[in-house]
């Protein structure tokens, strides 16, 4: 396997790790829900669940500028197969 296909696949890797993080994080900023699931304050402290959730957002944009630069190629290449077709179409 060659070193592009493992460098998108690590950044996907590592996308889809933030993202998990920053969702789960975000589901567990809400009042609510902690309460329903019989959490607290003291289990989960809001501070670092909110830090936590912010910096993995920060993480997850930049894992996604990166994906999209790596795959810039295909995406144009796709945008424009799409474009044809549709002004080919009445």
């Amino acid at each position: 396997m060659d070193a592009p296909i493992k460098v998108k696949w690590l950044i996907d890797l590592l996308m889809g790790v933030s993202f998990l993080v920053c969702f789960v994080t975000g589901l567990l900023k809400y009042q609510d829900l902690l309460e329903l699931t019989g959490l607290n304050n003291i289990v989960l402290p809001a501070a670092q669940i909110s830090d936590l959730h912010d910096w993995t957002g920060l993480l997850m944009g930049f894992f996604v500028f990166l994906h999209l630069i790596l795959n810039r190629h295909w995406i144009i290449a796709t945008t424009k197969k799409i474009l044809a077709v549709s002004r080919k179409e009445p």
